[in-house]
């Protein structure tokens, strides 16, 4: 069966997303004149009033990212079977569907990486063209990394009532429409879709694992998760580091905004490479898609396993207090880790910069440390 046969044969409207995707992107569209106009002045776009196709722009963004995440909802379910689910052989091989797979996440998931990335090479260009100090500028960050924190946990919920690869198509698109940070006049405009662009990449990420997790056999489930994720988060800092020095001199810091755009587009572009995972379809009562899903891997004879009816009755949140322990360790290490990545890695740049050195040496101290 071919990639593309799931892609949105079970949502509620294949026009929609694409009406809401191409109206995303025009709304991006209408904000690049005013950014180019300040050409001549380095960009600096400080001040300046909005016009109205920014205004009307803004306005498209918002209404196409409603009607993609109609689109991509799923259609009614059908019975949910309540004796049975499929799970993969624990020993199955990894076949050219799991290559591909992994391969197109690991670009997911630097695309993804990269956005809270590019939070330490535009600071220093903010703080400069908006005359703030450090105190001000660091709202930015704080920002996306507050949006970043909840957009893991709304995508949770998102990934279950959407499927994990319309999650994931539904990020590609609000990563289009925050490219106009770019072109906002005002700090508080960034903060503000700094916050949306931090919800985006932090939904993605976890959906991201959670559909690895589900598609790849136990055997191999380990050694791929860890490949992937060093994969994404070295290749997203490398490639935000690399196109900062590459494009910040001639364009300024507002170009790394506009990254966004072409990068939202190439995920939805790899979208049927992505298939639907298994387990969200037999939830959602499509058994026959689900084995066929299961069957591009390579995985004819899934293993049937007998579920008593009531575990699909309405769970209590309690019933995970049993994890409750390991969950709370987990995440203080996650916080712990993330306070001490993000902090090197976001103000370094800005250190930098302070001490004289120029923007090109600043983005380039990442992948070449000199």
């Amino acid at each position: 069966m071919s990639p593309g046969v799931f892609l949105f044969a079970d949502r509620r409207s294949t026009l929609a997303f694409w009406i809401g995707s191409a109206v995303v992107s025009i709304g991006v569209v209408l904000h690049l004149p005013m950014f180019w106009m300040a050409r001549h002045s380095g960009f600096i776009l400080a001040g300046m009033p909005m016009d109205a196709g920014m205004l009307l722009g803004m306005g498209l963004i918002v209404g196409g990212i409603a009607a993609t995440a109609y689109g991509l909802l799923p259609k009614n379910s059908a019975a949910r079977a309540a004796d049975e689910f499929l799970a993969p052989p624990e020993d199955a091989a990894l076949t050219h569907s799991h290559w591909r797979l992994m391969a197109v996440l690991a670009v997911a998931l630097v695309i993804d990486v990269m956005k809270p990335a590019s939070l330490g090479f535009v600071t220093p260009g903010m703080r400069t063209e908006y005359g703030i100090d450090r105190a001000t500028v660091a709202l930015l960050p704080f920002s996306a990394l507050i949006g970043t924190a909840v957009g893991s946990f709304v995508w949770g919920t998102l990934a279950d009532l959407f499927g994990r690869r319309a999650s994931i198509l539904l990020s590609s698109v609000m990563f289009v429409g925050t490219s106009i940070c770019g072109a906002m006049p005002s700090l508080w405009w960034n903060i503000g879709m700094c916050f949306l662009m931090g919800a985006a990449a932090g939904g993605m990420l976890p959906v991201a694992y959670a559909l690895l997790v589900e598609i790849m056999p136990t055997k191999h489930r380990g050694w791929c998760l860890v490949l992937i994720g060093g994969l994404g988060t070295i290749g997203g800092y490398f490639a935000a580091s690399q196109l900062s020095a590459l494009l910040q001199p001639f364009f300024g810091w507002r170009i790394m905004w506009f990254l966004n755009l072409p990068t939202g587009l190439l995920l939805i572009a790899l979208s049927p490479l992505i298939p639907e995972s298994a387990r969200f379809l037999q939830y959602m009562g499509r058994i026959g898609e689900a084995r066929a899903t299961l069957a591009r891997f390579g995985i004819t004879s899934a293993i049937r396993t007998v579920v008593p009816a009531a575990d699909h009755s309405h769970v209590p949140v309690f019933a995970i207090r049993g994890f409750l322990g390991a969950s709370i360790a987990l995440t203080l290490a996650a916080l712990a880790w993330g306070f001490v990545n993000f902090g090197v890695l976001l103000w370094l740049p800005s250190a930098l910069v302070a001490e004289g050195r120029s923007v090109g040496v600043a983005s380039t101290i990442i992948p070449s440390p000199r």
